[in-house]
């Protein structure tokens, strides 16, 4: 029988890391919600937002997890308070020592460290692994308590970013200053091209972002075709809040409307227009010719016209003379305008000029576009004319962009050139024509917004130095590049106080990455013995974004500075065929995923001292991928000790859809395992999930769900122990066998099935499939028993759900109404009666089959209060339909 705390004597001879017995989910996360809302994080680490990586992990989550991992014995921790004059904290006052708050932390008390979260913590002797660093979250959390830290990762930017990050640590940022201040010699060169003239007076203004549309030839008659969807340019701001911009498609002129959904007026020409109606089709895989009404697909278009047309149509604009002037509001010199003849002549006049300068090619990537699968086949940009990297950009652009690499590559300094260098390379993701300009909220998009190269049809070209005013140029990437720099020589936090307000702490005295190295290379190559004692990362998981072949956008410009001083940048693009994901393009699938995941982990146990401790982050996606990490860790040695649900960055996107969540997975090098059946295993995990959920449910503020989630590692540390030595009925029992087992052991005496957590997620606001996920932990639902049930589906990267009129739920009901009737139940009987009643066919010989119970009355009630559909409460009634056809 497993005890909560019962260790083996061998055991309680080693020094334990906490969190082996307890996390704070409750206090990381109430960090952590706030943390992860967007433009919050550069309040809380700057560091983190110098340079894009994708799917970050919170550096709350982090710092809390080296927290309690590295603090297991205190005669080894040094405690300060953070500020300039920081002192030594001795812990005189409610507890006996530092060890009594190590000691103390428990499932039912995760919080007795929580109080030095927010110190600046010193601990000798630690060292500490990252075999997937990524963006450098945990490399530079470690750090920060004076640990050891080696980071490695296979991607090449990824290493430049993190290697950066920990240099912030020993930067002067005078040194910065300096040589922003030395680029902006070529600032006046960059900005002549974008300035227009002045609707107050005989003067210029600064352009913030110029508006490009692309044009098609109709097929049948040769009329030039703008590929507008609609006609939206921005949404009303100061005097004009509540109203839209819209381009007059007559006589290209922007008009102020109410409702951007219903027909106007053109002010200038007397056009009637509806600024919805643009010249999309077909969800805008087609274009339609409004002279003769040919539509016609966009990529064939494409590839037949020997690619696209672009127009300058219009400009944001902002004036530094005007906004001096008192007689004016600031909506009359930050504003919108069609562009002119003399915007047109400016920007030939710049293409001119970069056709002139082939010196400054050496500044601008000749690579080809490499296929891939983010490439060729999810969004195959080959299909909308681009071939190479330049492709992505504007003439004007490529010229400003090469003058400005040109001067920070002839910085002396090569610390401080990286470090501009950075910045440059993180300013290209809103300064190139693959994005386009958010009519919502009147700012520049960026090329990853969707997590993935998305051609657009109206390319908004942004200013790549910065106006006065504006947004993802090179002057707003060094404010943040500044603001990291200052993080990392004098590092704070952000957390609740005794009244649950955030507050930040004075600057700490360590600064970050003073003993940690970076390196790149493959992490199934790592040779490490016995050397480190904890080992804090977080793997790839399975099908998640292809970050080489996104990281190739940065690499190619990053590479014509670097490839002069690393080998890491001497390749023509980043390592691809090693990347552990599955990419169906490399012909990688599930198999070679966890082969390889598994290799890693056998050298992390190796790299790891006997007591050492694994903490990685994870996203929890079903039973399914939690029987393959279980299994994998299992394999090569590991026992799982503990599992924690924690808030996740909210800005990891695919199509739109955002992961709200992950887990925290704990293990340790076993000592042994031992055979047993599973009838008596059983016995234990269910003692051991009664137990947790019982100590949980008393003493922490936990949702079902969490708790759920805490169970499953706790029964999992019961299998792991075990592992291989599993036998029901005479066999051998798989990892993945006994999570579905766990699974159904959590969830006994749970009552919420498939149509409960339905009904939950039709009253759900832009239910997600995170929300599923949610919803089903701790039911007896599964989110795969919901889609083989048709109850959701996902389409192109959005979640759909099964009601009553869609197709693929429907045609799964029909063909169970027309096998057996046994095989139906009461959400089955009731959106076939619902979708009956609205094709206007009969209902009453089903009613009279299905023998109408209170559980199907009770279901339709439910669903017409969950959709606000009365119709639902209706077709139990008389049969009022017009009879069957």
């Amino acid at each position: 029988m497993s005890q909560e705390t019962g260790h083996s004597a061998e055991e309680s001879e080693q020094k334990e890391s906490p969190i082996h017995r307890a996390f704070p989910i409750e206090q990381v996360n109430k960090i952590a919600e706030k943390e992860a809302r967007g433009i919050a994080k550069r309040y809380y680490r700057p560091i983190y937002t110098m340079h894009k990586w994708w799917a970050r992990r919170l550096g709350c989550t982090f710092r809390a997890i080296s927290l309690y991992t590295l603090l297991d014995d205190a005669d080894n921790v040094s405690v300060y308070e953070p500020g300039e004059n920081g002192t030594l904290n001795n812990f005189d006052g409610e507890y006996d020592g530092l060890s009594e708050l190590i000691d103390e932390v428990n499932i039912e008390n995760p919080d007795s460290l929580w109080e030095l979260y927010s110190k600046d913590i010193r601990i000798d002797g630690k060292k500490v692994l990252d075999p997937f660093m990524g963006g450098g979250t945990s490399v530079i959390e470690s750090s920060r308590f004076g640990a050891e830290v080696v980071g490695h990762d296979l991607n090449p930017v990824a290493w430049f970013v993190s290697k950066k990050e920990v240099d912030t640590g020993q930067t002067d940022v005078a040194d910065i200053e300096e040589a922003y201040e030395s680029l902006t010699r070529v600032e006046d060169e960059i900005k002549q091209y974008f300035k227009t003239s002045c609707p107050n007076g005989d003067h210029e203004a600064e352009v913030i972002s110029y508006f490009w549309v692309k044009e098609l030839d109709c097929p049948s008659c040769g009329d030039s075709v703008p590929l507008f969807n609609d006609y939206r340019i921005a949404k009303g701001r100061y005097d004009h809040k509540g109203e839209q911009i819209v381009l007059c498609p007559e006589c290209n002129s922007f008009e102020y409307v109410d409702d951007w959904q219903s027909e106007c007026d053109c002010s200038e020409c007397g056009n009637e227009f509806n600024p919805s109606n643009g010249t999309s089709a077909s969800g805008g895989s087609k274009y339609a010719c409004q002279s003769c009404g040919q539509i016609y697909p966009v990529t064939d278009a494409i590839g037949e016209q020997d690619g696209f047309h672009l127009n300058l149509y219009g400009l944001e604009y902002f004036c530094e003379e005007c906004d001096k002037r008192s007689d004016l509001d600031k909506g009359d010199y930050k504003a919108y305008k069609p562009t002119s003849k003399a915007d047109q002549e400016l920007f030939e006049a710049a293409k001119q000029e970069w056709s002139n300068s082939p010196d400054l090619r050496a500044y601008i990537p000749d690579e080809d576009l490499r296929p891939g699968h983010m490439i060729s086949d999810r969004n195959p940009v080959f299909d909308h004319g681009y071939t190479k990297w330049e492709d992505m950009f504007s003439e004007r652009q490529l010229l400003s962009l090469s003058k400005l690499l040109k001067a920070i590559d002839q910085i002396e300094d090569q610390n401080v050139k990286e470090f501009m260098l950075l910045c440059f390379s993180d300013s290209l993701r809103g300064s190139n024509m693959m994005v386009t300009y958010q009519t919502g909220a009147n700012a520049i998009d960026h090329i990853f917004k969707s997590n993935s190269f998305d051609p657009p049809k109206r390319p908004a070209e942004n200013n790549p130095w910065g106006a006065k005013e504006g947004s993802r140029d090179f002057k707003r990437a060094y404010d943040r590049l500044k603001k990291g720099v200052e993080y990392g020589s004098a590092p704070f936090d952000r957390y609740p106080d005794s009244d649950g307000e955030m507050v930040k702490s004075p600057p700490f005295n360590q600064p970050v990455g003073k003993n940690a190295t970076v390196f790149q290379g493959d992490s199934k190559k790592l040779n490490y013995e016995d050397e480190f004692d904890a080992v804090i990362t977080d793997p790839p998981y399975y099908d998640n974004i292809i970050y080489s072949e996104l990281s190739d956008f940065f690499y190619v410009w990053q590479k014509i500075v670097l490839s002069k001083e690393y080998e890491e940048f001497k390749g023509e693009a980043t390592p691809r065929s090693d990347s552990i994901v599955a990419n169906p393009f490399e012909g990688k699938r599930e198999e070679e995923f966890e082969k390889e995941l598994g290799e890693v982990f056998s050298n992390i146990i190796s790299a790891l001292k006997e007591d050492g401790t694994l903490v990685f982050t994870y996203h929890h996606s079903g039973s399914e991928s939690w029987g393959q990490v279980l299994e994998s860790l299992c394999e090569v040695g590991f026992e799982v000790t503990g599992a924690y649900p924690i808030t996740a960055d909210l800005d990891k996107l695919e199509k739109g859809e955002s992961v709200s969540f992950d887990i925290i997975i704990v293990a340790r090098p076993v000592k042994s395992r031992e055979p047993i059946s599973w009838n008596s295993l059983r016995r234990n995990i269910f003692r051991t999930a009664k137990q947790t959920h019982d100590q949980l449910k008393n003493e922490r503020e936990l949702s079902a769900g969490d708790i759920g989630v805490i169970e499953m590692g706790r029964c999992f540390q019961e299998y792991s122990k075990h592992h291989g030595k599993v036998r029901r009925g005479g066999e051998p029992m798989s990892a993945k066998e006994v999570v579905d087992e766990i699974y159904g052991v959590i969830q006994q005496g749970s009552d919420i099935g498939e149509i409960d957590v339905f009904l939950d997620l039709l009253e759900t606001p832009n239910a997600s499939y995170d929300d599923l996920n949610k919803l089903t932990r701790g039911t007896n639902a599964s989110p795969e028993q919901m889609r083989d049930m048709k109850l959701y589906r996902r389409d192109n990267g959005n979640f759909v759900l099964g009601t009553w009129d869609d197709e693929k739920r429907m045609a799964y009901i029909q063909e169970r109404v027309n096998g057996d009737d046994e095989a139906l139940n009461a959400l089955d009987k009731a959106q076939f009666l619902r979708y009956r009643y609205e094709q206007g066919k009969s209902t009453q010989n089903y009613l009279s089959k299905w023998d109408v119970d209170d559980e199907l009355r009770e279901l339709c009630e439910g669903l017409a209060d969950a959709t606000g559909d009365d119709t639902y409460q209706r077709i139990l009634g008389a049969d009022t339909t017009l009879g069957d056809y």
